[in-house]
């Protein structure tokens, strides 16, 4: 990595913070540090979604399947898409239209207190430890590119490069501070910013690739024949289906995704958020995965999981490389930045009981300090772990989605309650923990001769035990509870008595925001590529020159929307003090 692509990625992490402080004074109260006052454009919600599904390990695990399998990966990632488009269809407006400020004030009306703990500290737990690990993957990534000299304070002797545990605590701090600072609306914001970065770094990467290949014709040629084909052997269409159900109940149910739900105004902008989400994880999956796929064109033998980033130090000039590294960056730290913002938000209310709102907002901070201290010292901690995160991250993968379907089903029963919510837990924890560990060749019954063909079963079962786990028993426990039970929970007529939705005025300008933040984004990013155009060769100034206009006429369009929206939003107010 060369100077001009560190100062890139320094500008980028300076620009995060610079929005935590911006959003700082809209923090007034609770609702607007975690629920943005109800007030985010259904778009910048839709787009904080999408990106929250990115992390670095995107690139390492998709980006590595693209690579040896081509198509088969934008299939899998578009079950993402089809998975956000039912939520939005059945799950998103419900949840807006319920009136709670926060999916933890929901479970905790309509299943209880004991329901509310469980899943907060075992959600809270599992989804910190995945941060710390993504945090760490990002660290790893950057890591290799930067070599120091001999003797250097962040030096690693082991690896002569820039150290792990340094680089953690540094991006671990950035990503806390602007959380921290500008809670929800910084969040949504540099989501926004993110998904404009990450799109930018792979348009440039791909056209540049393209234009060494020859073209698409150049590229399909010296590629195998199966490159183009949407399944394989281990990824089929079933595998699609059971990865398109867990997904459903993921964007529908859990907190973070749900948060972007409650954080527009109507129901009609939830579904929106929820459409736009899906819509772009139909299409984008195969423009962000084409880097590596190219890759596979210009060398068959290398490493899949560093074909993104070989993909990008091919073909990019000095000062490139570190948008792309600010890309990874983005999709970790909005995949961080809202699990951070989302528990520090269940938390906070737990202390601040019946208390002011400056306060409250303080202790929503150090609620948000603490949380992500934890989860840095995690990233750090991976290598002393000694594989113990791939334990975490196999108990997420069968256990979130039994924490979250008692609350998807209870928007169509009004029988599940507390007990449903315990048993659905308890009952898929215990299959998962047989199938997964007890059984196992290592497991205490490992050696029952009379398990050995379940256990050969499970050895090759692979996401099937996920479903089975993570669908299956859940929708068995609830619709049997539903089938038995005789009586509506308590919970429902909790639910029903809260007031209507409503909408937090005191910080109306938050909204018309967005589009100026988008300009001054796009803006940065065409006068970067212009600069680093300056010292480019002539057949990739001809790409970078046009893109940087097309940027810089795009942001002034932009800018122009953001002046239009704040002129609306000021008549609005001033019609509303003289009403």
């Amino acid at each position: 990595m060369s100077r001009a692509d560190a100062i890139v990625l320094i500008a980028y992490l300076a620009g995060m913070l610079a929005l935590g402080v911006y959003y700082m004074r809209r923090n007034t109260n609770l609702k607007q540090m975690f629920a943005a006052g109800h007030q985010s454009p259904w778009w910048v919600a839709g787009l904080s979604g999408f990106m929250t599904m990115f992390s670095a390990g995107t690139f390492v695990v998709w980006g590595g399947l693209a690579y040896r399998s081509g198509l088969v990966a934008v299939a899998v990632n578009m079950a993402y898409g089809v998975a956000a488009l039912l939520a939005g269809a059945f799950l998103a407006g419900r949840w807006r239209a319920l009136g709670v400020e926060s999916p933890a004030q929901y479970v905790r009306l309509r299943f209880g207190e004991s329901a509310v703990q469980l899943y907060l500290w075992a959600m809270m737990l599992f989804r910190l430890i995945g941060s710390g690990i993504a945090l760490y993957a990002l660290a790893v990534l950057l890591c290799v590119l930067v070599p120091l000299e001999p003797g250097h304070l962040l030096r690693d002797p082991a690896t002569g490069n820039l150290s792990v545990t340094f680089a953690v605590i540094a991006f671990g701090a950035v990503i806390v501070l602007y959380t921290m600072l500008g809670g929800l609306w910084a969040v949504l914001m540099t989501d926004v910013m993110q998904f404009i970065i990450l799109n930018l770094a792979v348009l440039i990467t791909v056209v540049l690739i393209l234009a060494r290949l020859g073209g698409v014709e150049g590229f399909a040629h010296r590629v195998p024949a199966n490159f183009f084909a949407l399944t394989n052997d281990d990824y089929g269409w079933w595998f699609i289906a059971a990865w398109t159900a867990i997904h459903f109940f993921m964007i529908g149910g859990e907190w973070a995704f749900v948060q972007r739900f409650l954080s527009v105004p109507t129901p009609r902008d939830a579904r929106r958020s929820a459409w736009l989400f899906g819509g772009l994880y139909l299409i984008s999956p195969l423009f962000w995965l084409l880097p590596p796929m190219l890759y596979r064109a210009i060398d068959p033998a290398a490493d899949p999981e560093q074909a993104y980033m070989l993909a990008a130090q091919a073909v990019l000039p000095t000062g490139m490389l570190g948008l792309v590294l600010a890309a990874m960056f983005s999709a970790t730290a909005s995949l961080i930045s809202g699990q951070l913002n989302v528990f520090a938000g269940a938390l906070t209310p737990m202390f601040v009981r019946g208390e002011g709102d400056a306060r409250a907002v303080r202790v929503g901070r150090l609620v948000t300090i603490v949380l992500g201290l934890f989860l840095t010292i995690v990233g750090v901690a991976i290598p002393l772990l000694g594989g113990a995160e791939k334990v975490i991250v196999a108990a997420t993968s069968l256990l979130v989605v039994p924490l979250v379907a008692p609350s998807v089903w209870g928007f169509f029963s009004d029988r599940v309650d507390q007990r449903s919510a315990w048993l659905t837990v308890i009952a898929a924890a215990a299959l998962g923990l047989f199938l997964r560990y007890l059984i196992t060749p290592a497991g205490p019954l490992g050696g029952v001769a009379a398990l050995q063909p379940l256990q050969h079963w499970a050895a090759g079962a692979g996401i099937l035990i996920d479903v089975i786990v993570g669908v299956g028993v859940p929708m068995l426990v609830l619709g049997a509870y539903h089938l038995l039970s005789r009586r509506a929970a308590p919970g429902v007529a909790r639910i029903a008595a809260l007031p209507p939705a409503t909408i937090d005025e005191t910080s109306a300008g938050g909204a018309s925001d967005a589009p100026r933040i988008v300009a001054l984004t796009v803006g940065a990013s065409g006068l970067m590529l212009w600069l680093t155009a300056l010292t480019a060769s002539a057949e990739d100034r001809g790409v970078l020159f046009p893109t940087g206009a097309v940027l810089v006429v795009l942001a002034l369009f932009s800018e122009w929307l953001g002046r239009r929206a704040a002129r609306r939003a000021g008549m609005e107010a001033r019609h509303g003090e003289a009403v």
